[in-house]
């Protein structure tokens, strides 16, 4: 019999916010984490502005040596996980751990680490570079470390698929949890990519907004003057539970996962299907899965990047999923605050997803000024809208042509 899974905790690392609290905070604010970059000099750079993550302290987590031995986007996979773990009030000592599942996606794992041990490479031979190249260099451990961390033995593995990767994580252990094969999963996205290579490499695709002159600003999905997305980092992380297991534990539950959908465009490495026709088919999926009609979602959290071919397409995709409701839907991007966190953003976006549904409020999509009118949807411009939200929607989108949707409800006992 399949099982019924619900969302018990959530842990958040963000350009606006390093907890829960301050993330929900600052979205329902309309307050931008984009910034002019700090972790390298961008004087050649087309594009000079990202999301960074301030502040984030993990000396209670991690000792100094271990730090210096982590990449980056690890290090933000364990301290959201850590988050989430703690709210969900999980008792490790009384679980069985072989039934805890770790699965948290990254679009690139940790080039940063690659960078630097490079540069070693080429300056000083390779007697020089760090025995720890692989354990930080490779996209699967952050989930490693989570699961090692933690002493979880249940299905551990990462999901790649681009800016897909964390959407496809909660997706899959969605599905491994209603097949039974474990209780808990700890799963999402994390990602460092704020690094001198990535964002040439970028720079050169002309996929970054160069609107260096008020970085607030520049992330601003749907509206008519977008000129690429802005990159963010850090990492969302949810812990997802069968709903028999948590109400044995008598969990507090933000919401309940219904339903995934997941397609390839088999179009283009870099642009969308024509039409939107691999969202569209993710989003249907998705609404199947749930076995709820289009007419029933009040809320689309969009993949809403700031960049031309997207926001166009996923608008045209979600008026042929949603056909006539789609003008009754409240749309909202997260990105337009944090920017777009790569692998990381489906996680930190269904997390503000569930909070929506807990809270009956949209934050909204900051930077909306001027219409374009192929983006014709109420995508909640610039304040933040109380509505009663029974049935939500997250989507994410990767280079490659990987879709993902998410589809999330208020909890109601059977």
């Amino acid at each position: 019999m399949s099982k019924r899974v619900v969302v018990t905790g959530l842990g958040v690392i963000s350009p606006v916010g390093n907890t829960v609290e301050s993330f929900w905070d600052s979205l329902c604010a309309g307050k931008s984490g984009i910034d002019y970059i700090t972790t390298f000099d961008t004087a050649n750079y087309p594009s000079k502005i990202a999301g960074e993550v301030k502040a984030l302290e993990m000396g209670d987590l991690v000792d100094l040596k271990e730090i210096n031995r982590t990449d980056r986007f690890i290090l933000f996979a364990v301290a959201a996980a850590d988050q989430a773990i703690k709210d969900a009030k999980l008792d490790l000592a009384r679980e069985d751990l072989t039934r805890i599942g770790t699965v948290i996606g990254s679009g690139v794992g940790g080039l940063r680490t690659l960078e630097a041990e490079h540069s070693k490479l080429i300056a000083r031979g390779p007697g020089r570079v760090s025995p720890f190249l692989i354990p930080m260099m490779i996209t699967d451990m952050a989930a490693g470390r989570v699961s090692i961390g933690y002493g979880f033995k249940g299905p551990n593995f990462s999901v790649v698929s681009a800016c897909a990767s964390a959407g496809h994580s909660i997706g899959e252990s969605f599905l491994m949890l209603k097949a039974g094969m474990m209780d808990v999963a700890i799963c999402g996205g994390a990602e460092a990519a704020i690094t001198p290579l990535s964002y040439a490499g970028f720079c050169s695709l002309k996929a970054l907004s160069t609107r260096n002159d008020h970085p607030e600003k520049a992330s601003s999905p749907f509206d008519k003057k977008r000129d690429g997305f802005v990159m963010g980092e850090g990492s969302g992380i949810v812990v997802l539970e069968t709903l028999d297991h948590a109400l044995a534990r008598n969990a507090a539950i933000y919401c309940e996962l219904l339903g995934y959908g997941a397609t390839g465009d088999a179009y283009h490495l870099t642009a969308p299907a024509p039409d939107g026709e691999g969202a569209q088919r993710a989003m249907a999926m998705s609404l199947v899965s749930a076995g709820i009609k289009p007419d029933a979602v009040d809320y689309i959290n969009a993949h809403g990047t700031s960049t031309d071919l997207n926001d166009k397409l996923e608008t045209l995709a979600i008026k042929n999923v949603f056909g006539g409701h789609a003008q009754k839907v409240n749309v909202s991007s997260t990105k337009s605050m944090t920017g777009h966190l790569l692998g990381a953003s489906g996680g930190v976006e269904f997390i503000a997803t569930a909070l929506t549904i807990q809270n009956d409020l949209i934050h909204p999509t900051i930077n909306y000024e001027d219409p374009d009118p192929e983006c014709d949807l109420n995508y909640t411009p610039n304040t933040a809208v109380k509505r009663s939200v029974r049935y939500a929607m997250s989507n994410s989108f990767g280079f490659g042509g990987h879709n993902a949707s998410l589809v999330a409800g208020k909890y109601e006992p059977a």
